[in-house]
């Protein structure tokens, strides 16, 4: 026993003992001690962004983000969007912040000195220096925009992003089985499928940063892919807008992606009605989690991004009584579009139908009477 390594008990034992430190002395200003990264950082930067906050502390974005509107909550932080790019909000500490900084840095150094008691100090900062910097590169490996799997890229849209002159990049895999898909080798990944290299995607884009205004990123389901949130930073570091498709069947990292900031429009395709969701996705309805639909749906109508909610019209898995049930849920909504089904070879099961022209303006009607912002979309003339 007297050669066991204390090492983590070590790292346990300084990491709570500082934490209540700093909780026990923040007290009195109601700040707590995950706070206190925040405050420097955006003092000693005003007009710091929240992802340069993030690259800062090396947090994750959605750690940033709550801490970031609590300190706006209680008054110490406040936010303004850039007068050169409206996409931009930026970041300065309030009077009321300025007020406490001086004795917040007395504190940082009486907890430095305290722990450099008897100890070569500059010595230990700089071994623990070397030793963060291996965790980083070691221990947990940052997801890079190369492990994105990229299925197609469609150059030119007029369509997909509402507004805005965008290239659509499509990613592989979905987590949906949704019979009447039109993607299917999206969702039913050949083995000899060839994916896009994600350099010359980017490549491409940067090329065109002048003359495009956003990129839609669609699927197959986006929310799947491990490099997706290192591809929308390098596509917003050129200057676009970014929309993202989801089927909302991830609402934690749907969440983790728009409290980024990085996400300027939603759109989430919602299915069915409750009762029939299972059917409708594919899934059978002992593994499908109608819960996980619900806290996305949630999540949008809260306003926390520009969004719409979009559902493909199936005659044979759409009534008009399951479209208004459909609208209950999502009663207040702020964009819903009906979008007629369309029959192609790629469809993954090509027995379904679609409603008529006519027969789409009654459905829409209809939902008109719940959802008064509803309209068609790409519905063809008989």
């Amino acid at each position: 026993m007297q050669n066991q390594s204390n090492f983590l008990i070590h790292l346990s034992i300084l990491f709570r003992n500082t934490q209540k430190y700093f909780d026990k002395v923040l007290a009195q200003y109601d700040i707590g001690s995950g706070q206190l990264i925040f405050l420097f950082s955006i003092y000693e930067h005003e007009g710091i962004t929240m992802q340069e906050v993030t690259q800062i502390g090396e947090l994750d974005k959605g750690t940033t983000t709550k801490s970031i509107q609590k300190l706006i909550e209680q008054g110490y932080i406040r936010s303004r969007i850039d007068e050169n790019d409206h996409r931009v909000k930026r970041l300065y500490t309030t009077s009321k912040a300025a007020n406490i900084m001086n004795s917040l840095y007395e504190y940082r150094n009486e907890c430095r000195n305290k722990l450099a008691e008897d100890v070569d100090f500059e010595a230990f900062e700089k071994m623990l220096g070397t030793a963060c910097e291996n965790s980083k590169n070691y221990l947990v490996p940052k997801d890079t925009y190369q492990d994105m799997k990229i299925g197609g890229l469609q150059k030119l849209t007029l369509l997909d992003y509402p507004g805005k002159l965008a290239s659509t990049v499509f990613t592989s895999g979905c987590s949906f089985k949704c019979p009447f898909c039109h993607n299917k080798e999206l969702v039913f990944v050949p083995e000899n499928y060839s994916f896009l290299n994600t350099e010359e995607v980017l490549s491409y884009l940067a090329k065109r940063k002048n003359l495009l205004d956003g990129i839609c990123i669609t699927g197959g389901e986006p929310l799947l892919q491990e490099g997706l949130l290192p591809f929308i930073e390098a596509v917003k570091e050129m200057g676009y807008f970014v929309k993202l498709d989801t089927n909302g069947n991830n609402p934690e990292k749907l969440k983790e992606i728009v409290n980024s900031g990085l996400v300027d429009y939603v759109a989430m395709d919602i299915k069915n009605c409750k009762k029939k969701y299972h059917e409708t996705v594919g899934l059978n309805e002992h593994v499908f989690d109608i819960h996980r639909i619900e806290e996305s749906v949630s999540f949008l109508l809260s306003g926390e991004v520009d969004y719409e909610f979009r559902t493909t019209v199936v005659k044979e898995l759409h009534t008009k009584e399951d479209l208004l049930s459909l609208a209950d849920w999502i009663k207040g909504a702020k964009n819903y579009y009906l979008q007629q089904y369309v029959d192609s070879e790629n469809v993954i099961d090509r027995k379904w139908s679609a409603y008529n022209k006519e027969e789409m303006e009654d459905l829409c009607n209809a939902v008109k009477e719940i959802i008064p912002v509803c309209k068609l979309r790409g519905v063809k003339e008989n």
